[in-house]
């Protein structure tokens, strides 16, 4: 019968037996080594030991630790962190109170004698009404700039500074035309906007706007900053009223109502327009779709200089002519081979256009180097100028070109 090997020869089975032996006390050998190392580490570790280094290697790490946020830190400050920083105490929320005057519902009854004899001619009513808008510090004595249609009309006007102090302010003077007026503020040592040149203003360059939407400034009398890129410059956009935007910046940068009188700054911290208008997506939409403009600070800089000398800009001219646009039929009337600029339709008698030889069916094609188009272009030029200046107008009269200049008078 076969058997295995172990149970048919003992010396096999004998030396199995100490080579077992031999393996359990090396086992325990190593175990003992084991947990006397373990024991001499945390001895090391966690003993109180005055030559015990691990507080120098916490304190490490903290430090280490630390000079890692302050570069992440570092690294997000930019240009643009910069001059927010730099502009914002210069930034202001303004609140204003504006009485308007309007018609009784039932003054349809005041011609009728019937009603008129018991309730007589009834006044207008007026209400006061609540408005905001922002504006920014041009000079260390006060004087800010914002919107005409923010503070123009108001018999009351609230200034709030980022140090969160409310003051009244004075209004020195508007320009409904150009939309800017001047406030001041009685206060000394304060931060002041750089105003910059408009006409270095590179397309494509990164711009903030700031401003007051909303009335947030209210809130941590901060001012909200929006970035984005000059989209255009040298607009022309036609508003209602006789509002006259021309070389206007268009930007990206979100513009809200309540920021209306703030600035747009470049990222070197220059003040490069003031922000105004913005398209919207239509009636129900009245939020910015990135599509903002902002009046160039060259032409509030000339605008805010006259307001500050005299008080207002004068315009008091009267041109003395009308105009009508040139459709089809009064080109073929006119002999003109297609429709091109207004014609002239009534020339006031003695005044400074029939003085300089304007006749009516003249038609206008040029007004001070700009083209004419439609009636609005014209208005447009003219409603941009002011006492003293000078109306440079090309015509078509008879088939020829020709040129008509007269100065703007006062109306008398």
């Amino acid at each position: 019968m076969l058997n295995s090997i172990s149970e048919t020869n003992p010396a096999i089975k004998q030396r199995d037996t100490n080579s077992n032996m031999l393996k359990n006390v090396l086992i325990a050998l190593a175990l003992f080594l084991l947990l006397a190392a373990g024991i001499a580490i945390g001895k090391y570790f966690f003993s109180g030991d005055k030559n015990d280094t691990s507080g120098n290697i916490a304190k490490s790490t903290q430090a280490a630790g630390e000079d890692v946020n302050k570069d992440i830190t570092d690294s997000r400050e930019n240009a643009i962190t910069r001059t927010v920083k730099r502009i914002s105490p210069a930034i202001v929320g303004i609140n204003v109170e504006e009485v308007r005057e309007y018609q009784d519902p039932f003054s349809f009854f005041d011609n009728d004698p019937f009603f008129k004899q018991f309730f007589g001619n009834r006044p207008p009513q007026k209400q006061v009404v609540k408005g905001l808008g922002s504006g920014f510090i041009v000079s260390s004595d006060g004087y800010i700039l914002t919107n005409d249609h923010v503070a123009g009309n108001a018999t009351k006007i609230s200034v709030t500074l980022t140090s969160g102090e409310t003051v009244e302010a004075k209004l020195i003077g508007s320009d409904r035309n150009s939309d800017v007026a001047v406030l001041k503020i009685e206060k000394d040592n304060l931060d002041f906007a750089r105003l910059g040149n408009s006409d270095d203003v590179i397309i494509g360059e990164w711009v903030i706007a700031l401003g007051n939407p909303f009335g947030l400034f209210e809130i941590n009398d901060k001012p909200t900053v929006t970035v984005g890129v000059v989209s255009a410059t040298d607009m022309k956009v036609n508003a209602d009223g006789n509002r006259v935007y021309k070389d206007v910046i268009q930007t990206d940068a979100s513009i809200n109502t309540g920021k209306s009188g703030g600035p747009l700054v470049n990222a070197e911290g220059d003040v490069i327009g003031m922000n105004t208008i913005i398209f919207t997506g239509g009636q129900f939409n009245s939020g910015s779709i990135g599509v903002g403009f902002s009046i160039s600070i060259n032409r509030v800089k000339k605008i805010m200089d006259e307001i500050k000398t005299k008080g207002k800009i004068e315009r008091t001219f009267n041109v003395g002519f009308r105009i009508q646009a040139v459709d089809e039929r009064i080109a073929k009337y006119l002999g003109l081979e297609k429709p091109i600029g207004v014609v002239v339709t009534e020339v006031q008698r003695g005044g400074i256009s029939d003085i300089a030889g304007l006749k009516a069916e003249d038609v206008v094609i040029e007004a001070n180097n700009e083209k004419i188009r439609n009636e609005q272009d014209l208005i447009f030029v003219i409603n941009d100028l002011e006492n003293g200046d000078m109306l440079k107008m090309k015509i078509l009269r008879g088939g020829s070109e020709r040129e008509i200049e007269f100065e703007l008078k006062p109306a008398k």
